[in-house]
């Protein structure tokens, strides 16, 4: 046994996850600066794929991704090796075929199972005395309790300089022969929507180099309009999301820019934008039990009247107030809206149609293209004001249809049914009479939406204030403010 263990060929292994991208990638550069034969691994794991999160679009833009990394690396005779496996199983089956040396990896910021995954594979490599190199990602750190320092960690990073990835020739080949058990032909992520955002490295230095120059002049002013700020927003959500671009190399392309000194006011706004971004990731890393419980626990005893006709409506958009109907009908098509329509379809759920957020969560994970886990539970929590150290903000749909999409040209987009509509009753269709229809017709649900148009107070929002008062819920939100805020200096 020995002597076959020695005649096992030494192999190091690059692990991607949300890090697709050749530049300023730190595993990759320790790979090669190894010296060793090393391969770069992605896993399509099908307890992760298959898990309530996870969607098809977003398994069609890690491909496509892939696909894009592949093309720039072929002359170096290197790819990425897509395998659909179980990373616990898949390591130890590389491990009983060659001799590994070390793992790198960019270290994910999950869901629970992620983190219990990492955990289990830990345990194993531990065993076969082989080495887990793992790397922060996005200024996050692991193991932390509060934010001591933590403004000033993330600012050393950010400034830090960036990784120019050079790859030598591989003379590795990887025996596919012996993994038949997972390699998939991948034929049902080979055609990509073309309303999605395209995938992949070079088209995120695309997006970032056209914001940087040309569409950063109206950010903040149409960063809430649902419809310009599909042009004027950076849209580099789902590229960071996915690690197509590095934080760094945003943060430090939009500084270094010749626009920025002149124009230091939308920019500023979203260098800001990313740093809050890093911030909610971070209260995920420290407690990802966001995914499923209230952080704050006493909010757990409030009880929601949930109602399955009001979430199908609301899934389906069929809720019969239009700019909900457009927001939902936009992300199932596109995977992508501003901020605040999001934080509006949330509201709508939980204040207006008192269902807990728990019901919701995972539609929309499924359906944002730039779904991140640690920005998205947190920030639903946010919206649906179960946090109790945040303000809960119930958006007024028939409001923000009126004030931010006035023209109804967002609402007229994506729910054609109302298009031949005039605008004064776009908003409120339920106020059209037949003079006002002219003989045309619209569907029911938008004559009678699924609750009362005058949008009352509920009971739901109106227990969510009272709970704020109790003893139990403020020891929570002081426990959270210790956690996740930076302490206050004297």
């Amino acid at each position: 046994m020995g002597f076959l263990f020695y005649m096992k060929k030494k192999l190091n292994i690059v692990w991607l996850k949300r890090d697709l991208r050749t530049f300023d990638h730190q595993p990759l550069f320790e790979a090669e600066k190894a010296k060793t034969d090393y391969i770069i691994i992605y896993l399509f794991e099908p307890g992760m794929i298959n898990f309530s999160d996870s969607s098809l679009r977003h398994q069609k833009f890690i491909y496509h991704s892939i696909l894009e990394i592949n093309r720039s690396l072929k002359k170096y005779r290197r790819k990425v090796h897509i395998f659909k496996c179980d990373a616990n199983v898949f390591f130890e089956h590389i491990i009983s075929i060659y001799q590994i040396n070390i793992i790198y990896s960019y270290r994910e910021t999950g869901i629970n199972i992620t983190w219990d995954r990492d955990k289990k594979l830990k345990e194993i490599l531990i065993s076969k005395n082989i080495k887990w190199v793992e790397f922060s990602n996005q200024g996050v750190s692991r193991g932390i309790v509060n934010r001591n320092n933590w403004d000033k960690n993330w600012f050393t990073y950010i400034n830090s300089p960036l990784i120019n990835n050079i790859f030598t020739v591989n003379n590795f080949d990887l025996d596919y022969k012996k993994f038949q058990f997972c390699i998939d032909d991948f034929s049902n992520y080979k055609n990509y929507n073309s309303y999605y955002q395209p995938a992949g490295e070079l088209f995120a230095k695309k997006y970032l180099s056209s914001f940087i120059n040309k569409r950063f002049i109206n950010y903040n002013n149409h960063i809430s309009i649902p419809e310009n700020s599909r042009y004027s927003c950076s849209r580099l959500s789902t590229y960071l999301s996915w690690g197509n671009l590095s934080m760094k190399y945003v943060y430090q392309s939009v500084k270094n820019s010749k626009n920025y000194l002149l124009n230091k006011r939308p920019f500023d706004s979203f260098l800001a934008r990313l740093k809050w971004r890093s911030h909610f990731i971070q209260k995920f890393e420290v407690d990802c039990s966001y995914e499923h419980t209230c952080i704050n626990r006493g909010y757990e005893k409030l009880i929601y009247p949930n109602n399955d006709k009001y979430l199908e409506a609301w899934v389906t958009a069929r809720t019969g107030f239009p700019i909900i109907d457009a927001c939902m009908n936009c992300l199932e098509k596109t995977g992508w809206l501003n901020f605040r329509m999001r934080a509006m379809l949330v509201s709508f759920l939980c204040h207006y149609l008192e269902q807990d957020w728990r019901r919701g969560v995972y539609h929309l994970s499924k359906l944002f293209l730039d779904y991140e886990p640690g920005i998205h539970f947190t920030q639903f929590q946010m919206q649906a004001g179960v946090t109790g150290v945040n303000s809960i903000r119930v958006y007024n749909p028939i409001k923000q249809s009126k004030e931010k999409d006035p023209d109804s040209i967002f609402i007229k987009k994506w729910v054609p049914e109302l298009a031949k509509i005039d605008n004064c009753f776009v908003h409120e269709p339920w106020k059209l009479t037949k003079i006002d229809l002219g003989g045309g017709k619209i569907p029911e649900h938008y004559v009678n939406p699924i609750i009362s148009p005058e949008l009352k107070r509920t009971q739901t929002v109106k227990r969510l204030w009272e709970l704020r008062k109790e003893k139990y819920v403020k020891e929570e939100s002081n426990r959270i403010l210790k956690v996740h805020v930076r302490p206050r200096k004297l």
